[in-house]
Order: C-alpha cells, then structure tokens, then sequence
C-alpha cells in the first residue's frame, strides 16, 4: 500500500499538522486503527498533564520523560472495602484490595 502525507487539524489548538507517510506505514505495522489527533506540540503538553494512559508505562521513565504513578480509588470486589489500586481498573474484571489479593495468592500456592 502506497501512503502520502497527510494534513491533520489539531483537536486541541486547530493547528495543521502533517501526517506523514512514513507515519502512517509505522501506524499500520503496528497496527493502530485511528490516527494522530493533535500536533506534536499538543501531544506533549498532554503527556505532561494526562501521563501516558494505556498507550505506554505508567511509571518509570521513557526517552527522559518521568511518569507520574497512576493512582485509582474503587471499592474491593470480594469484601467492599474502600482501596487504592495502582492501575486504572477495566470494566468487567474484579479489583482487590490488598488483604483479598494476598489471601487468594496464599490460596493458590497451596
């Protein structure tokens, strides 16, 4: 498949950018569906409020970047109790407190 550069409104400033063709071959290889939405500029701004989200490592540092460690407030699925869990939970899958997640770990080693 052959790519061209692409020009692309920036969703946060109303910028163009160029999406270029070499991008859009590493978009593809890696199989990414969407494409970029904001510029260079605006992706870096963000990364330094919002952090990495899903899309890379949550603490530790990349290419000189620090990441602040991601802190979620839930309830604990086994016993309720209020908890702070160092992961933003999915929908669907059970969040355990510390106790409940140490006590099905002792469980399963037996």
């Amino acid at each position: 498949m052959e790519y061209q550069d692409k020009v692309i409104k920036c969703i946060d400033c109303g910028t163009d950018f160029v999406f270029t063709a070499g991008e859009q071959l590493f978009f593809h290889d890696k199989k990414f569906t969407n494409e970029p939405k904001r510029c260079k500029n605006c992706k870096g701004k963000r990364m330094a409020v919002v952090g990495p989200s899903s899309h890379g490592p949550s603490q530790g540092s990349s290419r000189g970047h620090s990441y602040a460690k991601t802190e979620t407030r839930t309830n604990c699925s086994q016993c309720g109790k209020e908890t702070t869990v160092p992961f933003r939970p999915t929908q669907g899958r059970p969040v355990l407190c510390r106790e409940c997640y140490q006590h099905g770990r002792q469980v399963a080693s037996a």
